[in-house]
């Protein structure tokens, strides 16, 4: 298993739905998961660290659970399904039982942020499902953009603006 941590939420270019991200400790591969705008909001609510003046559901599923005497350790996304991830809470008793119950993969991680339990993932899932992600290009290609804003002066980069927009209106196919 691959303890994994939220990257941040996204938007699917195509779609415009919401995607949780989900990377790797060696941050070179990402999975990415689906969701939709209640289910993203509720994440970014939980990685906000601010508290609402009204609990929102999942908070209320925090304070259940301790009010219940139990705690989550960890969230498994263990397979994929027809396109689905599925995703299994791990819950202990004061009495060290252990529990499982079944959960959508928005709603384990959504509970997971709130109270610090880690994200868990099969390596198959993680192989099956991951985008690479390449931090190194990433990190070059913003130090690139840095030199050139450093390098240019604002007339210059208003010139070039110009310039590539009249280009743009010369060959618009």
């Amino acid at each position: 298993m691959v303890e994994m941590r939220v990257a941040g939420i996204a938007l699917d270019a195509a779609s415009r739905s919401p995607i949780v991200l989900l990377r790797d400790p060696s941050g070179r591969r990402q999975v990415p998961i689906w969701i939709d705008q209640a289910q993203a909001q509720n994440i970014m609510a939980g990685l906000s660290d601010q508290t609402p003046p009204r609990p929102l559901s999942h908070d209320l599923m925090v304070e259940l659970l301790q009010a219940g005497g139990l705690e989550l350790s960890k969230v498994i996304v263990h397979a994929i399904e027809d396109s689905t991830f599925r995703a299994v809470l791990k819950l202990r008793t004061e009495g060290d039982e252990e529990l499982e119950l079944d959960a959508r993969p928005s709603d384990a991680i959504a509970l997971a942020v709130r109270t610090g339990s880690g994200i868990w993932m099969l390596e198959e899932v993680v192989a099956d499902a991951s985008i690479p992600v390449d931090a190194e290009a990433d990190a070059e290609d913003a130090a690139d953009f840095r030199r050139f804003i450093d390098g240019i002066s604002p007339a210059e980069l208003v010139r070039h603006i110009n310039q590539a927009q009249t280009e743009a209106e010369e060959d618009p196919g």
